[in-house]
């Protein structure tokens, strides 16, 4: 069950007053009211209020931040849109329902994040490497892309439909909170200077070990206070590192990270 109150609709660079205000109608269409815009392409969405029917609420509750992983620090997993089916690197992206499936799991353990990029070009990769999944809304080939909002129209009625009370038992909430996304990046970003240090990561490009990494922590499903201890742990590597002069400095095997990573 996809509780309405921990799910956050994050919109990435929205440039469309309508878009937006369309988005918000279908929110509140379906009872949800959390909405964040990140890194938006545009800060005055006048006429916004026309096309958001008794989602003025919604609107005023809008939350605007400078980034998308501003955007998701407070959540403890995030599934963004994407038109390709495969990406280097990442597992095949799910289904709509599939997707859904994970949204509602997920929210067990804390707050989590539908995230739609914005109408001239969605998510790039660097982008769709902050979320733990991936979504394709399925369409035909005549015309592939969908508009902002009706892409957002189809996710949020699975969405609401996944809110309904199931016919079983409800399932539990877990006893201790998920780790959230912000302290798994301010622990990738602690692991960046350690492995950095020891010569684990190449210094020209780090980025795409360190998101694997931080989405195999995410994919463990930590707790907030399992992280906590990790970030900690690292924060003591770091400072004895600095204190003993840095890792001694080794030839990578073949094969290891370190070597052309």
């Amino acid at each position: 069950m996809l509780a309405a109150a921990n799910l956050t609709v994050v919109l990435h660079q929205t440039r469309s007053p309508d878009n937006l205000g369309a988005v918000a109608r279908l929110m509140a269409n379906f009872d949800f009211s959390r909405l964040v815009l990140s890194e938006p392409t545009a800060h005055v969405f006048q006429g916004a209020e026309r096309m958001a029917v008794k989602g003025q609420a919604v609107l005023a509750g809008v939350t605007v931040v400078q980034s998308l992983p501003e955007a998701l620090q407070d959540c403890v997993y995030a599934v963004g849109t994407t038109s390709r089916t495969q990406i280097e690197g990442r597992a095949p992206s799910l289904t709509p329902e599939e997707a859904v499936a994970r949204l509602a799991e997920q929210s067990q353990r804390g707050r989590v994040a539908l995230v739609l990029g914005g109408e001239q070009r969605g998510l790039s990769n660097e982008e769709l490497a902050f979320c733990s999944d991936l979504l394709v809304i399925p369409t035909g080939q005549v015309q592939p892309s969908m508009n902002l909002a009706q892409a957002a129209a189809v996710l949020l009625y699975l969405c609401a439909r996944a809110g309904q009370a199931p016919s079983g038992p409800a399932p539990r909430l877990r006893e201790e909170p998920g780790a959230r996304m912000g302290t798994v990046g301010a622990l990738g970003e602690r692991m960046r200077q350690v492995f950095l240090e020891a010569q684990f990561l190449n210094p020209q490009a780090p980025e795409h070990v360190l998101r694997e990494l931080e989405r195999s922590l995410l994919r463990a499903e930590l707790t907030q206070r399992e992280a906590e201890l990790w970030l900690t742990a690292f924060k003591h590597v770091s400072r004895v590192m600095k204190r003993e002069g840095g890792a001694p400095r080794e030839e990578a095997p073949p094969g290891h990270p370190g070597r052309g990573v």
